[in-house]
């Protein structure tokens, strides 16, 4: 087999766990375009605790990720992801069957905990020799990619017919039949630096100025989608008057539209080498979209326009960010730069929830979309004096 092609045992690997990493994605976004609308239903529901019920699962993954990773080096990574996919369909249980909003907090949270994420990519690092590892790690961010885009269509439609709660479940269980008869098995654990955290190097790189900028910009890009759903499927409903039974017919061809629109983009900043550029328009169309949610939160059509806006913006900086981390790293770091990374990426999650609840309950449902403004401006602001 020449060197530079990966071995058939390598794809198994890097498809496999890409597949359970996706199942995984697929249950916990699939009820974002709907969340607020179920939750509202629940008893004990206010803005607030809807808000921390959406986003608290971010909380408990951020403060998961680098401690299982960390265990996989002693347990073997088998063992820890079996851990974690058990504790989340346990959590998806609990979410599923509470009747009340604190059951559904424990329920997201627990779903948070089953962090593995980095013990899968690292899974992956073991089944790769280092000259296919790219390769391997591009395959698992393009099935994540899509899992994003696939969970946000599908959730709006499957939820008129099942609890997305236990098809999450159900995700879930199929990850762990699929690491016992789909994934090899390793030779051996082995730490890998360029894929997993050190934590003796995060002070060092949490001064770094271009990995400050670009971990400023996941937290608030997922900070800004956390917060906009909060209110978006209530606004859809209540001011626009698309019925929640109904909003699936809105989010499936736009984020089909906005794919496709963000391909181009991408290809281009990259061959043009004008990344900076496209990125920043990217965050500006973004605070775009925000602005035509709410002056037309009225406006089905309009409202439409601005969720394609929306998703254009943020599928090219979805698709940004973790390559210019991976660019911006010190080579020997990348690990630890990519685990900083997804910490910021939960905790902006968690901190959208929280403030978009909060502000919706003290002042109004679209005055979260003024808050998601001035977040991209700040972001903004913060971006610009990136490198080309």
């Amino acid at each position: 087999m020449p060197q530079q092609r990966m071995t058939a045992n390598e794809r198994r690997a890097a498809t496999s766990l890409a597949t359970i990493m996706s199942l995984r994605m697929l249950g916990l976004f699939m009820i974002l375009p709907v969340f607020s609308l179920y939750a509202d239903q629940l008893q004990g529901a206010t803005p607030i605790l809807i808000g921390i019920a959406m986003g608290i699962y971010g909380l408990t993954q951020g403060i998961f990720q680098i401690p299982f990773g960390m265990l996989s080096d002693f347990y073997g990574r088998r063992k820890i992801i079996t851990l974690g996919l058990i504790i989340f369909v346990l959590g998806s249980i609990i979410a599923a069957q509470s009747d009340s909003i604190y059951g559904m907090i424990i329920g997201r949270a627990l779903q948070g905990v089953g962090a593995v994420g980095s013990t899968i990519i690292a899974m992956i690092a073991d089944l790769t020799r280092e000259n296919q590892r790219a390769k391997a790690m591009a395959i698992a961010g393009v099935t994540i990619g899509l899992s994003f885009s696939l969970a946000m269509m599908l959730g709006p439609l499957l939820g008129n017919w099942i609890n997305l709660f236990w098809l999450a479940a159900i995700f879930g269980a199929i990850g762990i039949v699929l690491l016992f008869t789909w994934v090899p098995t390793p030779e051996k654990t082995t730490w890998h630096k360029d894929t997993e955290p050190d934590p003796k190097q995060f002070t060092h790189l949490l001064k770094n100025p271009d990995l400050m900028r670009l971990n400023s910009g996941i937290f608030l890009l997922h900070a800004i989608l956390t917060a906009s759903f909060v209110i978006l499927p209530l606004s859809l409903e209540n001011l626009a008057g698309l019925s929640g039974k109904q909003q699936w017919l809105l989010y499936l061809p736009i984020l089909l539209i906005a794919f496709l629109l963000s391909i181009p983009c991408i290809i281009i900043a990259e061959k043009k080498h004008m990344v900076k550029t496209f990125f920043l328009g990217a965050i500006a169309t973004l605070g775009m979209a925000e602005l035509f949610l709410w002056i037309f939160a009225h406006e089905l059509l309009l409202s439409a326009l601005g969720l394609l806006l929306f998703f254009t913006a943020f599928s090219v900086l979805e698709a940004y960010l973790p390559s210019l981390v991976s660019k911006s790293a010190p080579p020997a770091q990348k690990g630890t730069a990519l685990g900083i990374y997804s910490c910021s990426q939960f905790l902006g999650i968690f901190v959208g929830g929280s403030l978009g609840g909060w502000l919706y309950g003290a002042v109004g449902l679209t005055d979260v979309y003024l808050l998601c403004v001035a977040l991209t401006i700040l972001w903004l602001l913060i971006a610009f004096k990136m490198k080309q």
